[in-house]
């Protein structure tokens, strides 16, 4: 058997491409705010229902960037239960990153535990829809205005996730998305800061173009981290799939809920009733007692037979040497972390996966 992989790019038909590419090489504009770019800008406020989109070429330069827009210094509030970039983000703009527990049933930043961790250091606080389950929306902004810190959201996991008919990318100061090829809405590689005014979007577009504003101007010390026409051509095409196909995420998700309920030991993350989810991941937890073997036996069982699971988030950003030495990576800090890191295992979950091999996935559990 092939090996099953935890995800796979979604690609539309090459055909539907090749028109696209036709008007990039009559027009020879390949970067700098061209036709595609303009126009997926557009047409991504419009299917998340968000007032401003900066699109990027990839998520990390986004989330450097969101930092440098909002001139973030000191401390930072966030997660250990994530991707590196969330932190390496912080550490480029020579900020503390500060570590909080998370909850045990979202793996969320646990808000609680944010509001004892800040000090007069603290001046943001930044999320992490981790799977894109939205984080305690109301909780942290609550904290936020009481103590006066900005706050960001890590929402790479998160397009097209939405509360009670609202985009979570609609809260907080900015929202940041990664457009990853393993992402649910790929560009290959892309990504985009969400944000509520104009002014913040033309200082946003500023920052990812060296600053320019007109062809004699520099008025901020900007990188370059703009998206190209070929990227946006892409993401173009792929608004036109990305509904079909997150609901076939959608069945597989359902069909391993179902199955796996009745497995002692493994236990799957919830969908909330309000919640209009992209099913980015589907993670479950594997207690060793119950179920008879350890994560990291399954985790090597699957690999036996061909499939290739993930342990995300595992180890936590907090263990990794980088971070190790803080006050706040240490573990009696984040024992709830550390706990779902030694337990979490994500199972293959894309619109290519077919029956017969969700079939075989779950035979391996049983």
């Amino acid at each position: 058997m092939k090996k099953i992989h935890v995800t796979s790019p979604l690609l539309p038909p090459i055909e539907e491409f090749t028109p696209y590419l036709e008007k990039i090489w009559e027009s020879k504009w390949l970067t700098n705010n061209g036709q595609f770019h303009k126009q997926l800008e557009q047409e991504i406020c419009d299917y998340l229902g968000v007032k401003h989109v900066c699109l990027f070429s990839n998520g990390t330069l986004a989330l450097i960037t969101a930092l440098q827009a909002l001139r973030i210094t000191g401390e930072v509030i966030t997660t250990p239960f994530s991707f590196v970039a969330t932190t390496h983000s912080l550490w480029w703009n020579n900020i503390k990153p500060v570590f909080a527990d998370i909850e045990p049933d979202s793996f969320n930043l646990d808000p609680t535990k944010v509001e004892a961790a800040i000090t007069p250091n603290t001046t943001a606080i930044m999320p992490v829809h981790v799977y894109g389950n939205p984080c305690n929306l109301e909780a942290f902004q609550q904290i936020a205005d009481t103590y006066n810190l900005k706050l960001i959201y890590d929402a790479a996991h998160a397009f097209g996730v939405e509360v009670n008919g609202n985009s979570v990318l609609n809260f907080g100061d900015l929202s940041i998305l990664s457009f990853h090829a393993t992402k649910v809405f790929n560009t290959f590689e892309g990504g985009a800061i969400i944000c509520h005014d104009e002014k913040m979007k033309r200082h946003i577009d500023d920052l990812k173009n060296f600053g320019f504003r007109g062809e004699t101007t520099v008025v901020a010390p900007g990188i370059n981290a703009k998206m190209n026409e070929i990227q946006a051509a892409f993401g173009l095409l792929q608004l036109k799939y990305i509904d079909a196909a997150r609901e076939k995420r959608k069945t597989i998700a359902e069909t391993y809920r179902e199955a796996l309920k009745v497995v002692n030991g493994i236990e799957c993350l919830h969908d909330a009733p309000i919640v209009k989810h992209a099913y980015s991941y589907f993670p479950v937890l594997i207690d060793k007692e119950k179920y008879g073997m350890s994560r990291d036996q399954l985790y090597e069982k699957l690999i036996e037979n061909n499939i290739y699971s993930r342990r995300y988030f595992y180890p936590l950003i907090s263990n990794f040497p980088t971070y190790r030495g803080l006050k706040s990576s240490n573990p009696d800090n984040l024992s709830i972390a550390n706990d779902i890191a030694e337990k979490v295992l994500c199972l293959p979950i894309y619109p290519d996966l077919s029956a017969d091999h969700i079939k075989t996935i779950i035979r391996i559990f049983e």
